[in-house]
């Protein structure tokens, strides 16, 4: 498999409004390779969402190149190769935690009694064993958060995107849920992009993207 992950150049998305389009990621280009610890930082409304749905292939861009050599096409990228956790509640309400959490697995075809081991093994690294059978509706903002977390590095995945993934929880709650993720990368030999308005988080990270007004940059803000 190719070192390099995702290539982009020139990458860009913009979206149709009223008094003409509002440009969300102008002329990006960067790679991604395999063991990467990459933190996207900049200002609520800046892009960075809207780069990393484009990097995970939920998005497609209006101009530019996005590739993903060691993946193949975009249609392929998810469930097992590329995994997002959300910033808003992203849980199917029909389904307890340990099924939501266990989903990739099943639709990649994984046996379902070795869905449920691997969804409980990571709902137990981010202390919500005690909540797996509960639905959703009966969780708190923060437990759904890590629910969500814990879905988007079960089974192996290549790649991980998070978008604030600490945002709903304190300040003990924030280093736990880091400390897992980043444990988990290393264990798949992952690579992990996060974006995050915390400095004290970006600073954990071997890389730094900048975003502000949809404009990309590499290095310090």
């Amino acid at each position: 498999m190719s070192d390099r992950l995702v290539r982009a150049e020139d990458l860009s998305r913009s979206f149709p409004a009223a008094g003409g389009d509002v440009v969300a990621v102008s002329d990006a280009t960067f790679d991604i390779s395999a063991g990467d610890r990459i933190a996207i930082v900049g200002p609520s409304g800046s892009g960075k969402s809207t780069l990393l749905h484009l990097i995970a292939g939920i998005d497609r861009p209006t101009d530019g190149m996005i590739e993903w050599p060691a993946f193949g096409a975009s249609d392929v990228l998810r469930p097992q190769r590329i995994r997002m956790a959300f910033q808003g509640p992203s849980l199917l309400p029909q389904l307890t935690v340990a099924e939501n959490v266990a989903l990739p697995l099943l639709l990649a075809g994984v046996d379902e009694s070795d869905a449920r081991e691997a969804s409980l093994r990571r709902l137990d690294d981010l202390r919500l064993a005690d909540v797996a059978q509960k639905l959703p509706s009966e969780l708190s903002g923060g437990q759904l958060q890590r629910a969500g977390i814990a879905r988007a590095f079960v089974g192996s995945p290549g790649l991980v995107l998070a978008d604030e993934p600490t945002g709903q929880q304190d300040r003990v709650g924030g280093a736990a849920v880091l400390e897992a993720m980043f444990a988990w990368v290393y264990r798949l030999g992952a690579s992990l992009v996060v974006a995050t308005h915390d400095a004290a988080v970006a600073d954990r990270f071997g890389r730094r993207w900048t975003m502000r007004d949809g404009r990309f940059g590499e290095g310090a803000a």
